[in-house]
C-alpha cells in the first residue's frame, strides 16, 4: 500500500480528496504545514508527496526546495488555475506533475498512479536489459543511471524521460513520442512538462567539452541524446 501524504490547508477539499484515496487503496497522512513534508521527506516516511503551492508559513516553491535537497521522494504540486509561473518554478525545482485546482478526486488519483508508476518501474514497454549510451548507463529494473561512471540523482520522472533518449541515442525523438513512451500519453497542447524536466537532466549531465548540452533540440520537433 502506497502511503501519501497531502499538505494543504483547504480542510473541505482535504477531506475530500483523503476519502477517495483511501478508497482507492494508499494509506493517507494529512496536514497544513509544509514542515511536514521536509520531516517526511528526510526521514523517507512516505511514497509520494501532494503539495499545495499557496499555503500560510511557508509556501509549497519553498517547501519543495527544501525538499530536494534531502530527497528525490515524488511530489505533486497542486497549483492554483492558469497560473503558469507557479506550475513550471514547480517543475523547475523537481516537481514530478501538477494538478490545478479545483481538482478532482478521480484526476489526482490518476496522476499519482503514473508518477509512482514511473518512479518504481521501467517505462511502459521497456525492458530490464541495461542500456549503454556512450558515457551513460541506464538499469530500467532498478531505476539507476550512472554518468561518467557516477549515479546520477533523478526524479523518476527525469528517469523515464532519459531513459527514453537513451534507448534512441543520437536519434531524434519527438516530443510527442517522448510522452508516448515515458508517460503513456499524448502530449496536449502547450504543455511544456517535457521542456522543463529535460532541462533539469541537462543541468545534471553538464555540457560537452565544445561547451554543447548531451541533450540536444529541434525547435518544435523534439530532443536527440548525443553520444559522443
Amino acid at each position: 500500500m502506497n502511503k501519501v501524504l497531502l499538505i494543504d490547508d483547504d480542510a473541505e477539499l482535504t477531506t475530500l480528496l483523503q476519502e477517495y484515496l483511501v478508497e482507492e487503496g494508499y494509506e493517507v497522512v494529512t496536514d497544513t504545514d509544509g514542515r511536514a513534508a521536509i520531516a517526511a521527506a528526510a526521514g523517507n516516511t512516505v511514497d509520494i508527496i501532494v503539495l499545495d503551492i499557496m499555503m500560510p508559513r511557508m509556501n509549497g516553491i519553498e517547501v519543495l526546495q527544501r525538499i530536494r535537497k534531502l530527497s528525490q521522494v515524488p511530489v505533486l504540486m497542486l497549483t492554483a488555475r492558469g497560473d503558469d509561473v507557479d506550475r513550471i518554478s514547480g517543475l523547475n525545482l523537481g516537481a514530478d506533475d501538477y494538478v490545478p485546482k479545483p481538482c478532482s478526486p478521480g484526476e489526482l488519483a490518476a496522476r499519482l498512479r503514473a508518477i509512482l508508476r514511473r518512479a518504481g518501474q521501467p517505462a511502459a514497454g521497456a525492458s530490464t536489459d541495461t542500456i549503454r549510451a556512450g558515457q551513460l548507463v541506464i538499469h530500467p529494473g532498478s531505476r539507476i543511471a550512472e554518468w561518467r561512471g557516477e549515479s546520477v540523482d533523478l526524479t523518476g520522472t527525469e528517469f523515464s524521460l532519459l531513459e527514453v533518449l537513451a534507448r534512441s541515442a543520437g536519434q531524434l525523438v519527438s516530443k510527442q513520442e517522448i510522452s508516448k513512451r515515458a508517460f503513456g500519453k499524448p502530449l496536449t497542447p502547450f504543455d511544456r512538462r517535457i521542456d522543463v524536466h529535460i532541462s533539469s537532466v541537462r543541468q545534471k549531465l553538464g555540457l560537452r567539452e565544445d561547451g554543447q548540452s548531451w541533450i540536444q533540440s529541434v525547435r518544435g520537433q523534439g530532443y536527440q541524446l548525443l553520444v559522443d
